[in-house]
């Protein structure tokens, strides 16, 4: 049975100086009556039987490790392996949270179910439990990223959400938080709020990081399993945050292992071309919480971009600032460019298309891997499958703007 990570914040939500509920007060008894009702059943057995047996017969878990033996050969240096989050029902990690959150949410009294998303991968796993559990639900999502993710949002449609665009701002997922938490307010009795990443308020980062550290368990106990012990690195692309605390939780306490996140650099390290938060950042705070941020000359948030639209968020989850700066992780980026040769690499040596998000992650591996000796190993979340991506791809190749790397041309 799935047990419990014991790592979380302190009782005011922080993980050392950042979290927190930056919040009007209004909002705060709400937040309070989450965490409450968090507490009670994070622990209790039939709610972890329930969430199990969901993660079993609905998600398909668990997911296995793989070992990308070509992909190795052809680097020369430490092994890769992948954590095959993408074998999840829906194609991405994000249902391990929409299952546990949405069985809070039945236990709450709740009977209308909002979020927000950016790729699309969160608001397929909201709809989709959603459905399973008979109850409404809404998904914000930014107008842009509506247009990028147009299968994502066709997905979304069919298991009966209704998926509202977001026109303010950069039209992205900063904006579809905004409308998100906006329209929570309004109704928050009969509400819940199915926050997607390790972002938001307390309790969120501490719900979201409790829901996915299945992840890490799992990873643990199959390195073991196949190499007789744990990897060297593990790594993880990092837009809020949720996969990679997944991933890294059961890991922290390991010190031999390393704690490697990979944000996206975009087009370069100036002003708007990257979402490079932990990277180029400062602590502010945002949506609710205290982390580290992209500011633009105001102290406001930053106008961000990745290629990836689950990836292009101007702040971060904060136990990922608190492990930045206690230097138990540290955080690298990766360009529009390197992500890119990631996705076809993978593709046409192991057959497995990965999303543009955790291709990021996967360009670090690339990377990495020939600075080591072969006795190494690397463990990469495969969070999301491609799927979704093909058809922003499939358009950049038609028009010049991306070039599949030359030695894979056929």
């Amino acid at each position: 049975m799935t047990t419990v990570s014991p790592a979380m914040p302190d009782a005011a939500g922080f993980f050392g100086q950042y979290g927190g509920q930056y919040v009007p007060e209004p909002l705060k008894p709400i937040l309070d009556t989450l965490a409450q009702a968090f507490e009670t059943y994070r622990n209790d057995p039939e709610f972890l039987r329930e969430f199990n047996y969901y993660l079993k017969h609905f998600s398909g878990r668990e997911t296995p490790v793989y070992l990308c033996s070509n992909l190795t050969k052809a680097l020369g240096g430490a092994k890769i392996y992948l954590k095959r989050e993408d074998l999840n029902h829906l194609g991405a990690h994000k249902v391990n949270n929409t299952i546990g959150q949405i069985l809070l949410a039945k236990r709450m009294g709740k009977k209308k179910i909002i979020a927000e998303t950016g790729a699309g991968q969160h608001g397929v796993a909201t709809a989709a439990t959603a459905a399973l559990m008979g109850m409404e639900c809404t998904i914000y999502m930014g107008a842009v990223d509506v247009e990028r993710q147009k299968l994502n949002v066709f997905r979304m449609q069919m298991m009966g959400a209704k998926v509202v665009a977001a026109q303010s701002g950069q039209k992205t997922l900063k904006e579809a938080v905004d409308e998100a938490l906006g329209a929570w307010v309004q109704d928050a009795e009969e509400t819940f709020y199915l926050l997607g990443s390790a972002v938001g308020p307390h309790p969120y980062p501490a719900i979201v990081r409790e829901f996915q550290s299945v992840v890490g368990r799992e990873a643990k106990r199959q390195m073991r399993e196949a190499e007789g012990r744990l990897p060297d690195y593990c790594v993880a692309c990092v837009g809020g945050g949720s996969n990679a605390i997944g991933l890294f939780a059961d890991f922290i306490d390991e010190p031999g292992v390393k704690l490697v996140g990979v944000e996206p650099s975009g087009r370069g390290l100036e002003y708007g071309q990257h979402a490079a938060t932990l990277c180029l950042g400062e602590p502010g705070v945002m949506h609710g919480f205290r982390s580290y941020m992209l500011k633009d000359p105001q102290g406001e948030p930053a106008e961000v971009y990745s290629i990836s639209a689950g990836l292009d968020y101007p702040s971060v989850g904060p136990e990922h600032a608190f492990l930045k700066d206690a230097g138990r992780a540290e955080y690298v980026h990766a360009s529009d460019a390197e992500a890119m040769d990631a996705f076809f690499m993978l593709s046409r040596m192991e057959g497995i298309i990965p999303a543009l998000e955790s291709s990021h992650a996967l360009a670090h591996a690339i990377r990495l891997a020939p600075t080591l000796g072969r006795e190494s190993i690397i463990l990469v979340n495969l969070s999301g499958r491609g799927d979704k991506d093909v058809a922003q791809v499939e358009s950049m190749v038609t028009e010049g703007t991306v070039v599949p790397p030359a030695m894979l041309k056929r």
